[in-house]
């Protein structure tokens, strides 16, 4: 969220935010709402010290036998207490209508943001690998897949609906190897491993900017006050939430952990293998630092460079984009999305998402710690999806192949596949695989 008194003095620029990110609030609205409830806190503040003044003073006269001027009070005070409780319910009201509208509040976005309406609008900032040059028919990853008995879509649409799989033997393997990878790139930057929750309380998706614009992504456990996570980013942010952290150094957290999102509006798009499924897995990156604009910003390279690092291990090739307004989240304040080269798409698809939240995030979550004259101050928080699987297999498989059907293993895999340096048809049974 955004701290009220700089919206008061910076509306327009909140509401080209909101337009720019197609957030449906009137700051208008906003500050009107904002003005009732601090003019009705204010009557009610007053009231409630005049009800102690004149109690001190009822208790008083009673005290020197001066009844009657007490209990002419008391009949005072009888009405001031009907006013107050009237008053009472008001504020409840307007400050329920100020929440509902405060929480829809976008962050601004940064100066070399680029202004569009939709993903069509990012602007490319840079290359890095040449898309394979094929000469045979290439296979996508669901015919490899098929081919080496990788995955499953038909019996994962059996057992669970649509947009459901099964991985098996090497699939598994390489769906493992790519998340452990990451995490070991990770930890040997100095970031902090944590095995997450991957419920959540209601509370702590508002805390972390996913709701209220993002409930629709997610499962509800019915009956409970829970949700299945989308991404790790939720518990690693909530782990400080309400604390006053020690940032004289930035805290790196990581974790690698299953996810869940509803896909709610993607109906007919993707439909075909694993580019868009209900349940994937994640090595996040979080960080959390200083309110120093030019520290979350290098801290945004630094996560963004961790996540390309990644994809030169699995030689892929990839592009850098800058996210445009249109195709941000409220709560982001500056995106990088990379795209990595899938042949079956004829194009570049997303793998990859790095934000910068300012302290937007931790303002919700109440994420602080004291500068250098001991004032509390709200953390930046950054974040940056370092792979994410099954989606990452699509480009890894179909990059990778060879005119043979057999499928080339980056030598950075290679540790976490048994030593496996390729994948030959027809697979076997027990994961082997014929060595080049």
């Amino acid at each position: 969220m955004l701290d009220m008194k700089w919206i008061r003095e910076h509306a327009d620029e909140v509401k080209a935010a909101a337009e720019r990110k197609k957030i449906g609030l009137s700051v208008d609205e906003l500050l009107e709402r904002d003005q009732e409830r601090r003019k009705l806190k204010r009557e009610t503040d007053e009231l409630r010290e005049r009800r102690n003044r004149v109690s001190e003073e009822i208790g008083r006269l009673m005290a020197q036998r001066r009844v009657e001027e007490a209990e002419a009070l008391k009949a005072e005070m009888k009405e001031a207490n009907e006013r107050l409780t009237a008053l009472e319910t008001d504020l409840r009201a307007a400050e329920a209508g100020f929440a509902a509208l405060y929480e829809l509040v976008p962050n601004i976005v940064s100066p070399d943001t680029p202004v569009g309406a939709s993903d069509a609008d990012n602007i490319e900032l840079k290359r890095v690998g040449e898309p394979p040059a094929f000469a045979f028919q290439a296979k996508d990853h669901i015919e490899l897949g098929e081919l080496h008995g990788l995955i499953d879509v038909p019996r994962g649409v059996k057992t669970a609906g649509s947009r459901h799989y099964y991985l098996k033997g090497a699939g598994v393997l390489l769906h493992r190897a790519v998340q452990q990878l990451a995490l070991d790139l990770l930890i040997g930057k100095g970031f902090t491993p944590l095995e997450v929750p991957l419920m959540a309380k209601e509370e702590a998706m508002k805390h972390t900017g996913f709701f209220p614009l993002g409930r629709d992504q997610a499962y509800r456990i019915d009956e409970e006050d829970r949700y299945l996570v989308g991404t790790s980013e939720v518990p690693l942010i909530m782990y400080y939430a309400g604390e006053v952290v020690a940032a004289e150094t930035p805290i790196r957290l990581a974790a690698a952990s299953m996810c869940f999102r509803s896909e709610v509006g993607s109906a007919g798009r993707d439909v075909r293998g694993l580019y868009r499924v209900h349940q994937f897995a994640k090595v996040e990156q979080v960080v959390i630092c200083r309110a120093e604009p030019e520290l979350s910003e290098a801290l945004l390279q630094e996560i963004t460079a961790n996540a390309e690092e990644l994809l030169q291990k699995l030689e892929l090739p990839y592009r850098q984009m800058a996210v445009c307004t249109g195709d941000m989240s409220q709560k982001t304040y500056k995106q990088y999305d990379i795209e990595t080269w899938m042949p079956s798409r004829g194009a570049y698809g997303e793998t990859h998402s790095s934000s910068n939240l300012h302290d937007f995030q931790a303002r919700r979550a109440n994420i602080r710690y004291r500068d250098e004259n001991g004032a509390l101050r709200y953390c930046h928080t950054l974040n940056n999806t370092a792979v994410a699987s099954p989606r990452i297999l699509i480009p890894l498989l179909e990059n990778h192949q060879r005119e043979d059907g057999s499928i080339h293993i980056p030598e950075a895999l290679r540790p976490y596949m048994n030593g496996m340096r390729e994948l030959r048809p027809p697979y076997e049974a027990g994961g082997e695989s014929a060595e080049a």
